[in-house]
């Protein structure tokens, strides 16, 4: 079943699902966004990424920047923010291009392997599905770069992490369509959230107001 055009989620938030199901409600649900140094820094990295020429020829590579994709299937909308097209005989023709080109999607991340890399390759899979259903081709793999250690990190889109790109996406299209917004579940990560002021993580930590109440009659009894 195809998700129409309206119903369409934003692909980059399946980073943020994989990191905390609650700070995605709270973006993509509720619409509600606060900055911090990480986020400034990150936003700061993809507009150099892709603040360049369209298409850049190097070779036997072409190069291109801020593509657009989306998924009907998968009901997703967003942008990869590096393409890269090597020549090849398992590639695909493309127009006003000599040969076959085979795509490997590239994701820029402001961090290092290891931080978020888990939540990093779920995003560049499901980049990767979109341009496969686009291009009526395979993609077997893709790579993040780090700005840190500026180093590609290649990441294979085994059937597993694609069962569990489909699977995020419709938990997420439930919440949404539900509305549902998840409780927090406190981790060492909320102190580094740029959410953690509106999400209030400790609150869980917390008496509810009700047992505040009680406790409180009962030392006055």
């Amino acid at each position: 079943m195809d998700y129409k055009e309206d119903d369409f989620l934003q692909l980059s938030g399946l980073q943020h699902f994989k990191f905390c199901r609650r700070q995605w409600a709270l973006i993509h649900v509720e619409n509600l966004w606060e900055e911090n140094l990480r986020t400034v820094e990150g936003r700061i990295q993809h507009a150099r990424a892709h603040d360049e020429q369209a298409v850049e020829r190097r070779g036997d590579r072409l190069i291109t920047r801020a593509v657009r994709v989306f998924s009907p299937s998968l009901g997703i909308t967003g942008s990869c923010d590096v393409v890269e097209y090597f020549r090849g005989e398992n590639g695909i023709p493309l127009a006003g291009r000599d040969g076959l080109w085979q795509p490997l999607p590239i994701e820029y991340k402001h961090g290092q392997c290891g931080q978020h890399t888990a939540a990093d390759a779920l995003q560049l899979c499901a980049q990767a599905m979109c341009l496969e259903q686009m291009l009526c081709c395979t993609i077997p793999e893709g790579a993040i770069f780090y700005e840190q250690t500026r180093r590609r990190e290649p990441i294979a889109f085994t059937g597993e992490l694609r069962r569990e790109v489909q699977a995020a996406l419709e938990e997420m299209h439930g919440y949404l369509q539900r509305g549902y917004t998840p409780r927090v579940k406190p981790t060492k990560s909320c102190n580094a959230c740029s959410l953690k002021d509106l999400c209030l993580p400790k609150m869980l930590r917390a008496k509810s107001a009700k047992s505040y109440l009680n406790s409180h009659l009962e030392d006055t009894l």
